[in-house]
């Protein structure tokens, strides 16, 4: 008969496997971004920002949304995304650039470039869970929301991936308070599940003002009043 211990072990191992590092990944460059952060960080210090603003953060999908401030009258934006972020940037850079705001709301949009960059659902699921750990050490109570990835055509092979990652944050909101998914998967379909070219730039993986249009009625219902 088979050691019950040894079967259990294996288990353990398969269920395991995919949060291991990847074989020979280099080390998360953040030198990168000192620029961006120091650049923020010199335009509060000449203008600083109201607290308790709604505070976006996250890659190039927030660093482009130039109508952000007027698609929801009343409300107190503050953009602090910078361009090729990773959810690791922003839990590298929350002492600086999210914790000073004492922001009403967190919005997140971000993964597509750590799946990009050849992280599995599974890593970057991990790096948010980190990324909430961090913000709720300083901010213990603000909500903090998670804006689902979108597929695009330039992109459209890591789609599974990011289908992945949304269901796994989409899971995890559930179960822990004040974490919200707001769901915006699917603004880039058509009624057949084919990608809607018509909503991007040229490079088709950037919005254009369509496709704002339609990420800020997916994230207006969860604007707080």
């Amino acid at each position: 008969m088979r050691n019950p211990f040894s079967l259990i072990a294996l288990l353990l191992m398969v269920t395991f496997a995919g949060a291991e590092p990847r074989v020979g990944a280099k080390p998360h460059d953040f030198a990168k971004w000192e620029k961006d952060i120091a650049a923020f960080e010199k335009s509060d210090a000449a203008k600083p920002p109201p607290k308790q603003a709604l505070l976006f953060i996250g890659s190039s999908g927030i660093v482009r949304w130039k109508s952000l401030a007027t698609d929801f009258p009343g409300a107190t934006i503050l953009n602090r995304a910078f361009g090729g972020n990773e959810i690791a940037d922003s839990t590298h850079f929350a002492e600086r650039m999210i914790s000073p705001y004492q922001p009403r709301m967190i919005f997140l949009r971000a993964g597509g470039n750590d799946i990009h960059a050849g992280k599995s659902a599974e890593e970057v699921f991990n790096d948010y869970k980190t990324f909430v750990a961090t913000v709720r050490a300083k901010l213990p109570d603000v909500p903090i929301a998670y804006i689902a990835l979108s597929p695009s055509p330039a992109r459209w092979n890591e789609k599974p991936a990011g289908d992945q990652l949304n269901a796994a944050i989409a899971d995890y909101s559930k179960k822990n308070k004040n974490l919200i998914f707001i769901a915006a998967a699917s603004i880039t379909l058509d009624a057949d599940g084919k990608i809607r070219r018509e909503l991007f730039v040229a490079d088709q993986l950037h919005f254009n003002e369509a496709g704002y249009k339609l990420l800020a009625e997916a994230v207006r219902p969860h604007i707080p009043r």
